[in-house]
């Protein structure tokens, strides 16, 4: 009994890494003010960094390198068009959530000879460490998260710039800079979630983010657009996530197994959504002559 309670618990862990990543970025590019719907596809060519990244050189830290400078280059074409262009966040992530998938596909077929799936790669061992390094970061991310928006001046900046941007555009911050530097945060956050699902399948298969990037953003406002409240809400999803994998038997039709986790977003969304208040600009572009309503 026990030692299956401790494969569940660190089975738990390691599927609450990619939505713990995902959420703690996503509340710091909302916190901005920037509603970031394409963490799907940040997820996603985070992965397929770290996979070719490894598979060229052998190395999973230049895995990890490539996958953050694929999720960065995602993250600043979407701050370019949501926060210079002024674009509609919701309409310009699914935009770049689209152009990734076609891309990694592409990519696939050009680099590995296949639509589906990368030649296998080891993935990340570092035998003195008692979990994959990248849980740690996960970890590290929800302490030095909240201790960087809640007890640092540039915390309170974003924080400032997501409530009221043009508040904060008065006061001397520069809502531009501050904006995409919460997305950036927000994109080197998913890249690591690839990095870490690619490593621990040992492959890359096409779209193989499989909605992580939604279920994050859900983490963020359940978790009130906190580090630690996503962190927690990542572990629930995570818990359900578990209890899909333990309950495929074959005596429950698989495709109902498979949506528990969406379904049960969708009803802790519905008990949620109205209790949990959002920066009050997020997802509104700033121009700098705009009048306050």
């Amino acid at each position: 009994m026990g030692i299956e309670f401790g494969v569940i618990f660190f089975q738990i862990i390691r599927l609450a890494v990619p939505y713990t990543l995902t959420s703690v970025g996503a509340t710091f590019s909302e916190r901005g003010g920037v509603v970031n719907l394409a963490l799907e596809g940040m997820i996603l060519v985070g992965a397929f960094g770290a996979a070719y990244g490894q598979y060229r050189t052998g190395s999973a830290f230049i895995g990890i390198l490539l996958a953050l400078f694929c999720g960065l280059g995602v993250a600043l074409l979407f701050a370019f068009v949501t926060v210079t262009l002024k674009a509609d966040q919701i309409v310009a992530g699914i935009a770049i959530n689209i152009l990734v998938m076609g891309a990694t596909r592409f990519g696939l077929s050009l680099l590995f000879g296949s639509s589906m799936n990368s030649d296998r790669i080891a993935g990340i061992d570092v035998p003195f460490l008692f979990m994959d390094p990248l849980v740690y970061v996960a970890l590290f991310s929800v302490i030095g998260g909240h201790v960087l928006l809640f007890k640092t001046p540039y915390g309170l900046r974003l924080r400032a710039t997501g409530e009221s941007a043009e508040t904060a555009d008065s006061a001397g911050v520069n809502v531009d800079t501050m904006r995409y530097s919460g997305v950036l945060i927000s994109g080197a956050m998913a890249a690591l979630a690839g990095a870490f699902l690619v490593f621990q399948q040992h492959t890359f298969t096409d779209n193989m983010s499989a909605g992580r990037g939604y279920i994050a953003l859900a983490a963020m406002i359940i978790g009130k657009w906190t580090p630690a409240g996503a962190a927690l809400a990542s572990i629930m999803f995570a818990a359900t996530e578990s209890m899909e994998i333990w309950l495929q038997t074959g005596m429950i039709p698989s495709q109902l197994v498979q949506s528990l986790p969406y379904v049960i977003t969708l009803i802790v969304l519905a008990g949620f959504v109205g209790k949990a208040t959002a920066p009050r600009d997020a997802g509104i572009p700033f121009e700098k002559n705009r009048k306050s309503e």
